[in-house]
């Protein structure tokens, strides 16, 4: 790794964003998906451990009552703008809520996250001086919503909202960036299996169960290539 690549990202100049704003409507649900339980702990919960150990510090972005997640003793960041315009304004508000120079994104409903996310997301960042963003890639389908992005993407971030610019697509589709490419390891779960319909949920309490029973830790997943 070269000393460029170490003073631009680091765990430790890095915070954890876990965009928990959802409801679990594809579930057939008008309750947060944060709160589903799953193998008896809530989403957050297993996001949450898979997550903390690789930053400096992990925020939630959730509007509404704060309160409900209090249990879980992080801080709790709503939009700065009204009509729950998505992702890019939780990213925006993390970004003025810390003092992190890099966030790395993720989900809510994605259980079974790897536990060198962090690491293989900066891996684009040794090649290379650059503070372009790094998304997420696994079995041909790039994950926007699992994604590290520098500080100075955030005046962008702000132009793009105030302009009706919502999508996370549309965002990687017109700036420049660099993908990490995850490859699951034997008969393990892909490393963003997402929950959004209750069969989802029943695929990932069986796949909680076995790890369970194996005593499996979160699996470290390959990072096959990385490219711009």
């Amino acid at each position: 790794m070269n000393g460029c690549a170490k003073t631009i990202c680091s765990p430790t100049n890095t915070a954890g964003l876990i965009l928990a704003g959802g409801l679990a409507r594809r579930m057939g649900l008008q309750v947060d998906k944060a709160l589903l339980p799953l193998a008896g702990r809530p989403l957050l919960a297993h996001v949450l451990e898979r997550l903390s150990s690789q930053v400096g510090q992990v925020v939630i972005s959730a509007n509404g009552d704060r309160d409900r997640f209090a249990a879980f003793g992080r801080p709790v960041l709503a939009d700065l703008r009204s009509g729950f315009p998505g992702p890019l304004a939780g990213l925006e508000a993390a970004f003025a809520g810390t003092q992190a120079d890099w966030i790395l994104s993720v989900a809510v409903d994605l259980p079974f996250l790897p536990a060198n996310l962090a690491e293989k997301m900066r891996a684009p960042l040794q090649q290379v001086c650059t503070d372009e963003a790094v998304v997420a890639v696994s079995g041909g389908r790039c994950h926007y919503v699992v994604a590290l992005w520098p500080r100075s993407i955030a005046p962008l971030l702000t132009d793009a909202l105030a302009n009706g610019r919502l999508s996370l697509h549309d965002w990687f589709q017109s700036h420049p960036h660099r993908q990490a490419f995850f490859a699951a390891m034997g008969d393990e779960p892909d490393p963003f299996f997402n929950i959004n319909r209750p069969t989802d949920l029943q695929v990932a309490e069986g796949l909680s169960v076995r790890q369970s029973a194996t005593g499996a830790a979160p699996v470290a997943f390959t990072c096959t290539e990385v490219h711009t």
